[in-house]
């Protein structure tokens, strides 16, 4: 990996100097012979002037095919078209693939996407429109026009001499997909199929009927998920009556993938984790609100410490070990979050499903609680030579570890069950919960027994 990432470096840099000499010829020469996928990263280290220079020497569908590896985000889409001309920038979208050219569009407001769909062919042209209607975290929103469909009356060598043609403009053609004369999915083969067959085969012979699909306004999640659970290198999209309307490639899935663990890491840390570009202003006024609250909710715990003052006046020795109690409870209740946020995300969140993963989280936190309770019981006792504080703290400790866990899987659920992301239930807001909970775990406790450790 080091040795691929110094030669691709290398490459940059002489890709620069070529352009810095104007050395046209030899700069498209080098440029070709990297991967679509390095060229993108090449790319996105040119500054304007540069880009400029590279637009004229590269053709619109050679700069298309390397848009097609950038993803969305990285990019100012509105100030990168405009630094073309319009029908260099048209005909770019154009020999794009279709999902890819409308994640760029996506970007833009009306009149900016009028500007270049009015300048591509019609065809082009309402092939993008068509997919910007769709709800952009949908199958719909995911899928490409650019995809192999057959007659299932055909034959498989009719179908071979049609993939000679599909081939250069085709996202995908590892599968074929099959419909009837009503334009409804009926089956799905491969390549392979194709390859073991004789050339005179019907299609409708050698398909398979049982055709895996979803719908064009299913979540992309979901959509995600199947290719998770089937391995699949694409998935058709139909509409409700099974008209096959586009098919969603694995790419797209991985980026789904991708945005929705970054989204939920986000969300389970409090903080935006993408903000790289952001001014200190800006990450500032982001995080703050979240940590506002959470402020709120630490006073609501300093305010019921303060309500045992008199019990600590007595036995000043609890005020040591309130942090540990409540780090130690609130880490628990971290990992329990992070266990059933995952689990929700991968598996049917219903029934049984929840009560199996509470009752194994509840049972968790009593196997972790007795263990630490025993222990800081047994650490406690030595150090300060008096093992009924000791048993106090191991005690309180066990169950604010218990709690903890427990309420860690338990509000992630719950905020699922009724319409809210579950990883909104964030570490820190777990974390400080936690806090609130341990305190007044531990200075009841405390009080039950005081009698027997004060003045020991």
């Amino acid at each position: 990996m080091q040795e691929l990432e110094k030669r691709v470096k290398l490459q940059f840099q002489k890709l620069h100097q070529l352009l810095k000499d104007d050395r046209a010829k030899q700069f498209r020469k080098n440029f070709l012979d990297m991967h679509f996928y390095e060229q993108g990263q090449f790319f996105l280290t040119m500054n304007a002037s540069q880009r400029k220079q590279f637009y004229q020497i590269m053709n619109p569908d050679e700069v298309g095919d390397m848009f097609d590896t950038l993803r969305d985000d990285q990019l100012d889409i509105s100030q990168l078209l405009s630094e073309m001309d319009l029908k260099y920038a048209s005909e770019m979208l154009s020999d794009m693939y279709d999902d890819n050219a409308a994640d760029l569009l996506e970007h833009l407001d009306k009149v900016e996407v009028d500007r270049y769909l009015t300048v591509m062919a019609r065809e082009d042209a309402n092939q993008l429109r068509g997919l910007l209607h769709y709800d952009t975290e949908t199958a719909g929103g995911l899928m490409t026009t650019d995809y192999v469909v057959m007659q299932q009356d055909v034959t498989v060598q009719e179908t071979l001499k049609a993939l000679r043609k599909f081939a250069r403009t085709t996202e995908t053609i590892y599968y074929i997909y099959v419909i009837d004369v009503n334009n409804d999915l009926v089956g799905v083969l491969s390549l392979r199929d194709l390859f073991v067959h004789s050339d005179k085969t019907l299609l409708s012979s050698i398909m398979t009927h049982n055709v895996i699909s979803v719908y064009v306004d299913d979540e992309q999640e979901e959509v995600a998920q199947f290719f998770r659970d089937y391995e699949f290198t694409s998935l058709p999209v139909v509409d409700h009556a099974n008209q096959l309307v586009g098919v969603v490639t694995v790419d797209d899935a991985i980026e789904v993938m991708d945005n929705e663990a970054q989204d939920d890491y986000s969300k389970l840390a409090g903080v935006d984790v993408d903000e790289d570009d952001n001014s200190p202003i800006k990450s500032a006024t982001s995080r703050l609100p979240w940590l506002i609250t959470l402020l709120f909710l630490g006073m609501i715990t300093a305010t019921l410490i303060s309500h045992f003052e008199t019990l600590l006046s007595k036995a000043s020795i609890l005020a040591v070990f309130i942090s540990l109690i409540t780090g130690t409870a609130g880490n628990a209740g971290t990992q329990s979050l992070a266990v059933a946020v995952r689990k929700l995300s991968v598996e049917n969140n219903k029934g049984r499903h929840i009560t199996k993963l509470l009752l194994k989280e509840l049972v968790t936190g009593l196997f972790i609680g007795l263990a630490t309770g025993v222990t800081i019981t047994i650490v406690v006792g030595i150090w300060k030579h008096n093992f009924v504080l000791g048993f106090v703290i191991g005690l309180a400790m066990m169950v604010a570890i218990t709690v903890a866990n427990f309420a860690g899987s338990l509000i992630p659920m719950l905020m699922s069950k009724i319409g809210f992301d579950p990883a909104v239930a964030s570490g820190p807001f777990i974390s400080t919960l936690s806090d609130l909970t341990s305190v007044l775990i531990y200075f009841n406790i405390a009080s039950l027994f005081m009698k027997f450790f004060v003045g020991m």
